[in-house]
């Protein structure tokens, strides 16, 4: 039975052929290729008792943002026996344990102690990417992955994906110069890798490089236009550079080909609707692409799972006109926060008032919203997502001033 993963990190539990499954399963979620839930399946068959297995599988299910996903990591959780563990998966257990219950920032932390002990472990650091992600922690996405990359180096298997990781970390934090060339040198190891494309699409879109996005992003389709988690996250991509480049039109011609189409998870329901609503906040017709999105959203108006995930929601209620279902969701976010939790937090400070400028928006009341959204707090950024996505409010922020002080002259000429 092997001792250790392709990196020397301890295992129990493992055949050498679940190993092999294991690996290509990690390689995959690495990638954000294929489908990492199928290998480790087939790991889990070949050595029920390989725990590393069964905690990734309970990692992927819980990932994205989608509450329908704890059910089953909780599930997985129960059926582990912690005394069978080593050290080292004794402390991914914690972590999953933490993020099973919404306590994210205290999973962070419990995979950054595997780390400081196994700096190798390429699962710990990409889960841990992943949740610094959803807490919209640039300062950590950066220095997680600098404080392991002494332990890594070309020959070790994943390093690309660690450069990858690295790059983002970087553009989040601003160094854009120093990300795109870290991405490159990422893609020079491992062309596949469609984390690192990520990583230079979104310095060229922070960096207003619209023209030469759309040009990475059409050259390199091959790469990241097949079925993946991240294909349709891509076309997202693609349509904010077309947005920025030529117009509204080319973006609504790829949301309608591309995005709108296979909007389903909720991570794609997510890019459908911010699309939707920039190409809203240039004043653009969309009211039947609103319904069919406010439609998809409506089973989660009352999940109140995650304050970034609620933004979004509410675009599509205001920009349909669903008002029934912003009452749920708003309702739903005021129940979460008397239930503690750092959601419960994030939804106080940041979820809820920004819901309600969004609804204050589409209802024409500019004012309001602009003021609710000029008050949230610096910590804002922390609802999570990226720069690009959270860049969203700035420019309703920015529209509802606009339209705020337009609409008091109108009403003189009215009166008039």
């Amino acid at each position: 039975m092997p001792k250790v993963d392709a990196r020397d990190c301890p295992i129990t539990g493992a055949s050498p052929r679940a190993l092999e499954h294991f690996e290509c399963a990690l390689a995959a979620f690495q990638l954000a290729r294929g489908d990492p839930l199928a290998h480790l399946c087939d790991a889990i068959a070949d050595a029920p008792e390989f725990a590393m297995a069964r905690i990734a599988e309970a990692y992927l299910r819980l990932g994205g943002r989608d509450p329908g996903g704890v059910d089953g990591a909780s599930h997985i959780l129960g059926d582990i026996t912690p005394g069978r563990l080593n050290s080292r998966e004794r402390g991914h257990f914690a972590a999953l344990a933490a993020a099973v219950a919404g306590e994210y920032e205290a999973a962070s932390g419990l995979l950054a102690s595997v780390l400081r002990e196994h700096p190798r472990d390429a699962l710990a650091l990409q889960v841990a990417h992943s949740f610094d992600y959803v807490r919209g922690d640039a300062h950590a996405l950066r220095i997680r992955v600098e404080a392991v990359l002494p332990a890594w180096s070309a020959e070790i298997p994943g390093y690309h994906a660690v450069l990858a990781m690295h790059a983002f970390g970087l553009e989040e934090c601003g160094e854009y110069g120093r990300a795109e060339e870290v991405a490159l040198h990422a893609l020079e190891l491992e062309p596949r890798n469609v984390r690192a494309h990520h990583a230079v699409a979104h310095v060229l879109e922070m960096q207003g490089r619209s023209q030469e996005g759309e040009r990475w992003m059409r050259s390199r389709a091959s790469h990241w236009a097949d079925e993946g988690p991240m294909t349709l996250h891509h076309w997202w991509h693609l349509a904010l550079f077309q947005l920025e480049a030529e117009g509204g039109q080319r973006a609504l011609e790829t949301y309608d080909q591309r995005i709108g189409p296979g909007a389903d998870a909720i991570s794609d329901l997510i890019d459908a609707s911010a699309l939707l609503w920039r190409l809203h906040l240039r004043g653009m017709d969309l009211a039947g692409r609103w319904r069919s999105l406010a439609g998809r959203w409506a089973p989660h108006a009352g999940d109140a799972y995650c304050a970034f995930s609620d933004l979004h929601a509410m675009m599509a209620f205001a920009g349909a006109q669903r008002w029934d279902l912003a009452q749920v969701l708003l309702a739903a976010q005021s129940r979460r926060i008397l239930q503690g939790g750092s959601n419960s937090d994030m939804t106080r400070l940041v979820g809820l008032p920004a819901c309600r400028a969004l609804q204050a928006f589409g209802r024409g009341d500019y004012a309001t919203a602009e003021d609710l959204l000029s008050r949230l707090p610096l910590l804002a950024h922390r609802v999570g997502g990226s720069q690009a996505q959270r860049d969203v409010l700035d420019l309703t922020c920015t529209a509802a001033r606009h339209r705020a002080a337009r609409r008091p002259s109108r009403e003189r000429l009215r009166a008039a």
